[in-house]
């Protein structure tokens, strides 16, 4: 009696199947953008129907690579490093690669150059460091390593080796939305110091105030919590004067909502508050909250595709993350007076 043994299908099956040549199909899960749209279309069909896995150890013995990305943390328990660090996890597992986490608690020099050397020992490819406080950006610089090195840093420029969103751009366009709506001036809530998101969306507000002719009142400084935010706001709330909040982040504004809540002041009849950071929660507040999107996905992925580019693989050197945009809600409005 004879015994059919099963085959795992190969690349040149998903090539036949698909009508193109192996080589279009090894573009295809390398995740090159040099395929047509018809190709890749027909590739990953065939690659489904087959149930095809790349061969990931034959893969690394044929580059000299080992398919695995390092990652440095900081600051993840927050939203945006968060979703971040979900970008680059995605992103690599899609290219066929693998991630390695180092979680550091304690930002100096030297527990970072013990964390790239941890990473640098597992033999990964390339790092990754989510540098969102401006203790781990330092860090980093001056420390030597062979490895090809992205960093994730808010309010930075965006290059090479270096990704990040126009954060104070963001600040920007909320304070401007609440000058055009007609309030005379705008108050701030800043996220904690020593965060680069911090001093990139203070400084887009302070800018925007001056360019506008507007007087800059003392800046509150909260957490990132909503516990902060609604502290804070309990105080900045009973000034007379206030008709317009901007804060540093959604959390911190749904305290900041709660506080007016409490102290009988509706929204936004007689205050305006605009978030950032546009939270999947967000939309749901009471009322629903104008707020800054940015898209920290986008970000890890962007981090990835640029290392790949250092290793010397396919990857967008210097392709862009998308600007924040304003997410016009329920919770602004002219000012009373205006109105």
């Amino acid at each position: 009696m004879s015994e059919t043994r099963y085959r795992a299908p190969r690349m040149v099956d998903v090539a036949k199947l698909a009508g193109v040549s192996p080589q279009t199909v090894s573009r295809v899960v390398n995740g090159s953008p040099h395929v047509s749209d018809e190709s890749r279309d027909r590739v990953e069909r065939a690659i489904s129907h087959l149930d095809y896995r790349r061969n990931t150890a034959a893969r690394a013995l044929a580059t000299r690579r080992t398919m695995n990305i390092g990652v440095v943390s900081v600051g993840t328990s927050q939203f945006g490093p968060a979703q971040t660090l979900f970008g680059i996890a995605e992103e690599a597992r899609k290219l066929g690669y693998g991630t390695s986490l180092v979680s550091l608690g304690q930002i100096d020099r030297e527990s970072m150059r013990a964390a790239i050397e941890h990473l640098a020992a597992d033999a990964v490819d390339g790092v990754i460091v989510l540098a969102p406080i401006a203790a781990a950006a330092t860090a980093v610089a001056g420390i030597s390593s062979s490895l090809p090195l992205v960093m994730f840093e808010p309010g930075a420029e965006d290059g090479p080796v270096t990704v990040a969103q126009d954060e104070e751009l963001g600040a920007r366009l909320a304070t401007r939305h609440l000058l055009e709506l007609g309030h005379r001036s705008v108050h701030h809530l800043a996220g904690p110091d020593g965060w680069l998101g911090s001093e990139a969306r203070t400084r887009g507000w302070a800018r925007e105030l001056s360019m506008s002719a507007r007087v800059a009142h003392p800046v509150r400084t909260g957490d990132w919590s909503a516990e902060s935010g609604y502290t804070i706001g309990l105080e900045l709330l009973r000034q007379p004067d206030v008709t317009a909040v901007y804060v540093a982040n959604d959390q911190m504004a749904l305290g900041c909502l709660k506080a007016a809540h409490e102290l009988g002041i509706e929204v936004p009849e007689q205050l305006s508050i605009v978030g950032f950071d546009d939270i999947p929660e967000a939309r749901f507040y009471v009322p629903a909250l104008t707020t800054v999107r940015l898209d920290f996905a986008q970000v890890g992925r962007r981090c990835v595709s640029r290392l790949l580019h250092l290793i010397g693989v396919d990857g967008d050197e210097l392709r862009p993350v998308d600007p924040p945009t304003l997410v016009v809600r329920a919770s602004t409005a002219p000012p009373p007076a205006a109105g």
